[in-house]
This record gives structure tokens, C-alpha cells and sequence, in this order.
């Protein structure tokens, strides 16, 4: 199961074929209510997301810009979460909570790569809402089908060529010493933990792509918004501001959910009391915000909500 190193007999043994995700035992049978509460989060996740990418689908009223790119924040929140809760569900019903080591490291790409794609998925939807707002008579033509096909490309080119090399590197490091890793899933700061070798290399380049690829579209959110504000405060009538205003309003409080949950997360992490409390911060970062998304964008949106009332009526007077 486990291969010692062949330089010193002595040494901790090498990790070669798993982890064991030590997670939620320390809650022993309260796993089974935890379990519950989280497949009917998953469920109303999965169900909530796909609904909006139906509709939109369904409806030639929503084929616009800013709802190609909601069709993506919903497939990416699906995307995110499938690649931790199955597991964690299965691992609160076992005893053996184990993942392989090349399980790890899938699910480590497939975490990082949504995660970072959907920064920057939100920082082409605040420009788009830019233009929507500073160039309305030349919105159609500045954000056309290619240019947002491009935004879109660019957002996956850069989740995926920046976290595949950074996953990459961390999964080519030699592991050892005990298999235990002391979360619920392959997250990058105790997976590191693991190696027996320098990583401070590895933990600059991640500090590196949150700089850069994390902060970087937040700031540009953040100079979208403010032109915006400005846009709309010169406006001349109350109810244009208020107009103009709504049309921006989903997205700022799913960009507004989506940082606030990673700064409180990671500025908790280091000040929380215990490694469990810890993990607790964690899993409510990943449940709330895609379970948040489509239902800020259905409750608060009167177009999604029409196409789904007229979705509803259509089926029911075809079938009558």
C-alpha cells in the first residue's frame, strides 16, 4: 500500500497510491445529518443551476450577452461543486474515507480551474454590463456573439493553462510521512503539507496566481463599477438611474457574494480556533455561492422569471 524510500529506510514512508481525507470524523454519527443536509443543498444546486440554463436555452428573449455568460456561471457552479460534494457524501457513509492519488489530483483541477475561470467569467460580465450601461446604442455591436465567445474562451484559457501547470507542478513533488490529510477534499494548502521537500517555491506561485489572476479581475470589477456609478449618477432622471441601476444589481451581489465568502474564508482560516471550524468556513464557501446564483437571478430578474411563466403555460396548453 504504501512504498518506503529507498535513500534511507529510516525516513517516513512515500506517499504512491492515496490519501485518506480525515474531514468530518470527528463528528461520528452526526455524519448521517450532515450527509442529509448536504444532498438537499446538492440537489437544490444542481436543480437551480440547470433550471437557468434551460430557460435561457428555451427562450430566444434571453439568448443576449449577459445570459450566455449566466448559462457559463451556472455550468461552472455545477462543475465546482460535483467535484467535492459527491465524495464528501460518500465519505460521511464509509469508514474508509481514502482518495486516490490520482482521484486528488483530478479533483484538484477540476477545483482550481472553475474557480479561477469564474473570476474571470465575473469580470467579463462587469464589462459587459459596462458597455451595456456607458455605450448603449453601440452595445448590440461591441458585445457580439464573437466578441463574447471571446471573453468566454479567454476565461476557461486562463483557468485552465494557469491552474494545469500550478496542479501540475504540486502533483510532481514527492509526498511521504503520514497519508492523512486533514480536510474533505484536495484543496491546495494541505495537499503542499503533504510534501517532503521545499514547496516554498510552489507557495509563491500561488500567492503569485492570486495575485494576478484573483485580485486582478476583483480590481477590474471594482474600476467597471465605479465608471458605471459615475455613469449613472449623470444621468438625468430618477427613474433612468434606477433603470440603469437593476440592470447591474444580480451581478453585483453574486460578484459581492462570491469575494465576500472567499475573503471572510481564507481571513478565517487563519484566525479560526481549530482545524474543524475550519473546514465548516470552507464548506459554506462552496455551498452558498452556487446555490446563491440562479436564485439571485431568477427572484430578482423579471425576464427570467417571464420566460419561466411562459415556459410553464407552453407545456401546460401543448399537453392540454
Amino acid at each position: 500500500m504504501m512504498t518506503s524510500s529507498e535513500s534511507d529506510p529510516g525516513k517516513n514512508q512515500t506517499i504512491s497510491d492515496g490519501f485518506i481525507l480525515v474531514g468530518f470524523s470527528y463528528l461520528n454519527k452526526l455524519q448521517i445529518l450532515l450527509f442529509l443536509v448536504l444532498l438537499f443543498l446538492y440537489l437544490a444546486i444542481l436543480l437551480g443551476n440547470l433550471l437557468v440554463i434551460l430557460l435561457i436555452k428555451l427562450n430566444p428573449s434571453l439568448h443576449t450577452p449577459m445570459y450566455f455568460f449566466l448559462v457559463n456561471l451556472s455550468f461552472l457552479g455545477i462543475c465546482f461543486t460535483t467535484s467535492v460534494i459527491p465524495q464528501l457524501l460518500v465519505h460521511l457513509l464509509v469508514e474508509k474515507k481514502t482518495i486516490s492519488f490520482a482521484g486528488c489530483a483530478a479533483q484538484m483541477y477540476v477545483i482550481t480551474i472553475t474557480g479561477l475561470t469564474e473570476c474571470c467569467l465575473l469580470a467579463a460580465m462587469a464589462y459587459d454590463r459596462y458597455v451595456a450601461i456607458r455605450h448603449p446604442l453601440h452595445y448590440t455591436t461591441i458585445m457580439s456573439g464573437r466578441a463574447c465567445a471571446q471573453l468566454m474562451g479567454a476565461s476557461w484559457f486562463i483557468g485552465i493553462s494557469v491552474e494545469v501547470a500550478q496542479t501540475t507542478w504540486i502533483f510532481s513533488l514527492p509526498f511521504c510521512g503520514s497519508h492523512r490529510i486533514h480536510h474533505f477534499f484536495c484543496d491546495i494548502p494541505p495537499v503542499l503539507k503533504m510534501a517532503c521537500t521545499d514547496t516554498s517555491k510552489n507557495e509563491i506561485m500561488v500567492f503569485t496566481v492570486s495575485v494576478l489572476f484573483i485580485l486582478g479581475p476583483f480590481l477590474l470589477i471594482i474600476l467597471s463599477y465605479v465608471l458605471i456609478i459615475f455613469t449613472i449618477i449623470q444621468l438625468p432622471s430618477a427613474e433612468g438611474r434606477r433603470k440603469a441601476f437593476s440592470t447591474c444589481s444580480s451581478h453585483l451581489m453574486v460578484v459581492t457574494l462570491f469575494y465576500g465568502l472567499a475573503l471572510i474564508t481564507y481571513m478565517g482560516l487563519g484566525s479560526s480556533s481549530s482545524p474543524e471550524s475550519d473546514q465548516v468556513i470552507v464548506l459554506i464557501d462552496i455551498i452558498v455561492a452556487p446555490l446563491s446564483n440562479p436564485i439571485i437571478y431568477t427572484l430578482r430578474n423579471k425576464e427570467v422569471k417571464g420566460a419561466f411563466r411562459k415556459t410553464v403555460e407552453k407545456n401546460i396548453f401543448s399537453r392540454s
